[in-house]
């Protein structure tokens, strides 16, 4: 049961980021504006003393929403895996391959969007986002691990 919802997870995650993939550059440039435009004034109220590069800020967010997109991917995917049978760095390396490639095909498919392009650059930053997700759900594994022994002594 808990295999078949965890892969139900990764399959929503991977629709939504193709979803968010597909809007043409306009709609995602509105929609990343708008979140920029909540954090400056959110900033503005916090340090009203500091000046905001607005178009630096958006384009950091951009980046951003990528790399914490696909850190949630890795770790939905390695728990799936986990949750398949498919433990150790053979885990560790085929939930990394699974998220590389998705994020290949995601810049490719922005290929064919209008206004949108496909760049190296973020596939980079998918895979360092899916790498830091791996990564947490393997500390936050080995956490749970320990408690849980603790636990029975």
């Amino acid at each position: 049961m808990y295999k078949i919802f965890s892969w139900a997870a990764v399959i929503f995650w991977m629709a939504l980021i193709f979803y968010l993939s597909h809007q043409p550059a306009a709609i995602s440039n509105e929609l990343s504006s708008g979140i920029t435009e909540i954090i400056i004034n959110t900033l503005e109220n916090l340090a009203s003393s500091f000046q905001f590069h607005i178009e630096e800020l958006h384009h950091i967010i951009r980046k951003n929403a990528h790399f914490f997109a696909y850190l949630i991917l890795g770790i939905l995917v390695l728990n799936g895996l986990r949750r398949s049978g498919v433990f150790g760095k053979r885990g560790i390396g085929i939930a990394l391959l699974i998220c590389i490639l998705y994020a290949i095909t995601d810049e490719v498919h922005q290929l064919f969007i209008p206004g949108r392009s496909g760049e190296v650059r973020d596939v980079l930053i998918d895979s360092g986002g899916a790498s830091t997700g791996i990564v947490i759900y393997l500390l936050i594994s080995k956490l749970v691990k320990r408690r849980n022994k603790k636990r029975i002594r």
